[in-house]
């Protein structure tokens, strides 16, 4: 187990317990598409992993200053990774002032990490008020409520509820009701230009297998450069 040894101005983690998976991984034994290298993993660890779906998002703004914050997967398609947010937060602020982002997902229990960075895209209105129309009333008032990132006051977001439940004439236990996407809200695709796939190995001597996009290869069926890592 991990060893933490407090002091007074500091915590220092002296150890930590060696990562043991079976799993071997190289350039030939994964799939040539990491999208289905991904969607291959993401299924095996159904049942393994408390919220397999959780997953950093790295952000960062034109001058290049980053921020991180965990925001769940809810799509994984041949084309990249969806999250769904606010239009107006700082994640979404710093996405349309620079347009790449970074996602880092972490299996504690199976030893396996996913790393990605890629360029971003809105996707369209129509997927947006697909997945909107599937979340319970209460995350869809919520989105009308919230003004997601800035400052309020105490009972601001509260008071915005009430009034979003007063608007649509719902509350949190109306089953069917009508509550509308929102025009500030909806989602963001990251579309990969690399993703790292990390099976942790003891003596730190870990598995990491990068694909690197083809410059130029085509958007409906990009080519990989797939290499091995040093751990």
């Amino acid at each position: 187990m991990d060893v933490v040894i407090p002091e007074p101005d500091k915590l220092k983690i002296v150890n930590h317990r060696q990562y043991h998976t079976s799993e071997h991984l190289s350039p030939t034994s994964v799939l040539p598409s990491p999208l289905d290298q991904f969607r291959k993993w993401f299924t095996e660890v159904q049942g393994k992993v408390d919220e397999p779906e959780a997953m950093s998002l790295s952000t960062a703004t034109s001058k290049g200053v980053p921020s991180s914050r965990f925001v769940l997967l809810k799509q994984a398609d041949k084309k990249g990774f969806v999250f769904y947010t606010n239009y107006t937060s700082r994640k979404s602020s710093e996405l349309e002032e620079n347009a790449y982002a970074a996602l880092a997902f972490y299996w504690k229990a199976v030893h396996r990490q996913v790393r990605v960075v890629g360029k971003v895209e809105k996707v369209s209105r129509e997927e947006s008020e697909e997945y909107f129309s599937s979340r319970p009333v209460g995350s869809r008032l919520g989105a009308w409520a919230s003004d997601q990132s800035k400052p309020v006051g105490e009972n601001e977001v509260r008071d915005k509820l009430e009034e979003a439940k007063a608007k649509f004439a719902v509350d949190e236990d109306t089953e069917n009701a009508q509550v509308p996407l929102p025009d500030h809200w909806g989602g963001w695709r990251v579309v990969p230009i690399e993703i790292e796939f990390w099976a942790g190995k003891p003596s730190r001597l870990h598995d990491r297998i990068r694909y690197l996009r083809v410059e130029g290869s085509p958007d409906d069926a990009p080519e990989w450069k797939i290499d091995r890592l040093a751990p």
